[in-house]
């Protein structure tokens, strides 16, 4: 990937003709099988996690959760295959808009500080009635489609420090200043994680993506230190390092951490069975958002568990597959670093459910629920899938 393929900008010449040929190209039907697929695996769980709590929480109603998931799947799903397969949502059309996409999705970013509805502490969401929108979810994906605009139009010269590294940094530090104001600080890793991906891919030396590193680590001990934006950092690591014990500094704050241990330790080797689950029946908070992945592992054990991790392991290979196989820059920078958005996600969501690090607000890929998240996983599948039409 650190070789200079063809890219949108130096090779004018041969890309209208090597674009009609994209754009008539088809789709990889192996990550469009496999996305469905995981989605499927994931409406099961959620039906499965949910009905307790939706009959708890919507007088008596115990498939209201799942039937508003099931809602915004079957129009993700549509949404995916309308930008996979028609010409339109090609190359040039994702280069051409990316821009304004990006600053589209700051402004909305920054509106929730102002009009955001607050939820557990954190303003992160904007109310439209019948469900709540996280621009952040969309900032990942159109951070991705301008980085790679941008990775291509410097061409050589991302190397440099002015033209490779500065203007990167800046842009991250408006979405991580923006994200720590809600407080939403778990979703800094994510972007960083993307820059960074997209950074070496298109050429950045190390030296350069070690300093973008260092940064942030030096940032997230300073926040820990001195509490900013609030104490709830603090209070993650302490949970982190003693779920059981009784802290006055996390104010008992390790239950959920707690629960989501047992609910993983209850499944064994083979789980409980489908719709078994005991920790989902209002005893594990967020058992149907974040903490799905323990549910899944005290119903079907470590072997359903490991099924669940393989499941997500292809459909990430197959994404950095198609990275590789682009023909073009662009392509290969936008696949890869939505692929890694995916990848970096579930692995954090994994981290968390099993303690192997603090506890942060991130959901798991097409299995937790949450509308306008799932609309921008699905979408996000669906420029892969538009991109795979240029690919050998």
């Amino acid at each position: 990937m650190s070789a200079e393929p063809t890219t949108t900008v130096i090779a004018e010449d041969v890309l209208p003709d090597y674009r009609e040929k994209a754009a008539a190209g088809r789709i990889d039907y192996v990550f469009a099988g496999f996305t469905l697929l995981t989605l499927a695996v994931g409406l099961v769980m959620l039906l499965s996690a949910s009905y307790a709590r939706a009959f708890y929480e919507e007088n008596g109603s115990p498939l209201g959760i799942f039937i508003r998931q099931l809602g915004f799947s079957g129009f993700g799903v549509g949404a995916m295959f309308v930008i996979a397969l028609l010409p339109v949502f090609n190359e040039r059309f994702f280069e051409k808009w990316s821009p304004l996409m990006f600053f589209i999705s700051l402004v909305g970013l920054a509106a929730v500080l102002v009009i955001g509805v607050k939820v557990n502490g954190s303003r992160r969401w904007i109310s439209l009635g019948f469900t709540n929108l996280q621009p952040s979810d969309f900032v990942k994906y159109t951070m991705v489609l301008y980085f790679a605009r941008r990775m291509c139009t410097v061409g050589k010269k991302i190397g440099t420090l002015r033209k490779g590294v500065v203007p990167y940094i800046a842009w991250l530090g408006v979405i991580c200043g923006l994200l720590v104001l809600e407080p939403h600080v778990s979703a800094c890793i994510i972007f960083i994680a993307l820059a960074g991906c997209m950074m070496f891919q298109a050429g950045t030396r190390l030296r350069w993506i070690a300093i973008l590193l260092i940064i942030a680590g030096l940032a997230g001990i300073f926040m820990y230190k001195t509490g900013f934006p609030d104490d709830y950092i603090t209070e993650r690591v302490v949970v982190y390092q003693d779920p059981w014990g009784d802290s006055q500094i996390a104010k008992d704050k390790g239950y959920q951490t707690r629960q989501s241990l047992i609910a993983v330790g209850s499944g064994g080797l083979l789980g409980l069975g489908l719709g078994q689950s005991r920790q989902k029946h209002l005893y594990l908070p967020e058992e149907h958002n974040d903490f799905i992945f323990a549910i899944v592992c005290e119903e079907f054990g470590l072997v359903g568990a490991i099924i669940v991790m393989l499941l997500f392991g292809i459909l990430i290979s197959r994404g950095y597959w198609l990275a590789i196989k682009s023909k073009s820059k662009f392509s290969a920078l936008v696949i890869a670093g939505i692929t890694t958005q995916l990848g970096v996600q579930v692995f954090l969501n994994i981290s968390v459910v099993t303690n192997l690090i603090p506890c942060t607000g991130i959901s798991l890929p097409l299995f937790s629920y949450g509308g306008s998240a799932l609309l921008c996983q699905l979408g996000g599948m669906g420029i892969i899938l538009a991109l795979s039409r240029g690919t050998a």
